[in-house]
């Protein structure tokens, strides 16, 4: 938010410091035989140091962990983290249209310079990417989030019911209500859960974001795919689920023939720009060394 109003972006009225909330109760981890249950307020590094989610939740610590600077991480929250917007330089830069930062005003993006942008999800209106790695955890173990706030009161949402695809109104980010809060982040256990593998590329290896990532959880019997649970980050204008690629490897053996169908069935529906079309074949190896990797890991 710091950023944003110190580049005029965004000029809220009031800020709300909700750090104290309830004595502390949403700073802690739960973790039980159902899953696991953080509170909004947990720092990322604290989830990514628990030995728990080290052992038998790999995904969700290598996204943590890929995510930022440990300064950051021992900062950030795990409630606040997939909420963050886009990096998208037209929108971060008031002098050019953006349609997600003033509706109705254009997309700079759609002729301009867009490398970083999104070739899944998009629409005339917008193009920009989401550019969080905890989300794509989160998504491929179908968790749920808690909030308050809602006119309805106290909701749990599907978390890929979360983001909102930009179609025509890219100002409209998630389907949470004005004064919604998330409170409590919900992730499942399951045979896949200790079977998964967080890989990110990007322009350097410190800590930058995605230019493509993807994670991957698999349910194997032997090299059987009994279940695949596939996400995309980097190349889409939200957490993007993969079930197209889901769908080819679920029920055969996984090999590196099988995983390029997986990919290629990924980005079928990939729509590239002038200078982001080097995303999809990069999203389709990211994809395809996740998933060979997933499946090396030992549990």
């Amino acid at each position: 938010m710091t950023d944003y109003m110190t580049l005029n972006v965004m000029q809220p009225r009031v800020l709300v410091d909700i750090n104290h909330l309830q004595g502390g109760r949403y700073r802690q981890i739960e973790c039980t035989e159902e899953g696991l249950r953080f509170g909004t307020l947990v720092r990322m590094g604290q989830a990514e140091d628990h030995p728990v989610i080290r052992a038998q939740y790999p995904v969700i610590r290598d996204s943590l962990l890929l995510a930022a600077s440990r300064q950051i991480r021992n900062m950030a929250t795990l409630g606040g983290n997939p909420l963050q917007r886009t990096r998208c330089e037209y929108f971060r830069e008031v002098s050019w249209a953006c349609n997600k930062r003033k509706p109705g005003s254009g997309c700079a993006a759609l002729d301009g310079l867009n490398r970083e942008h999104a070739v899944l999800g998009t629409s005339e209106s917008c193009i920009a990417t989401y550019p969080g790695d905890f989300a794509q955890a989160l998504i491929v173990l179908d968790a749920t989030v808690d909030t308050i706030g809602s006119p309805a009161g106290a909701r749990r949402i599907r978390f890929a019911e979360l983001h909102r695809q930009p179609g025509e109104t890219p100002h409209v980010e998630t389907t949470l209500h004005p004064g919604e809060l998330i409170t409590y982040i919900n992730v499942p256990a399951g045979p896949w859960t200790r079977r998964s593998r967080y890989v990110k590329i990007r322009d350097r290896q410190s800590y930058q974001f995605a230019l493509a990532s993807a994670a991957v959880a698999l349910h194997l019997e032997g090299n059987k795919v009994i279940e695949a649970r596939v996400a995309l980050g980097g190349v889409a204008t939200v957490p993007w689920r993969a079930r197209e690629a889901e769908a080819v490897l679920n029920g055969h053996v996984l090999d590196e023939s099988l995983a390029a169908r997986a990919a290629d069935a990924a980005f079928a529906s990939a729509r590239a720009r002038e200078h982001n079309a080097y995303k999809i074949p990069l999203g389709k190896q990211t994809l395809i060394r996740a998933l060979l990797e997933t499946q090396a890991l030992p549990v």
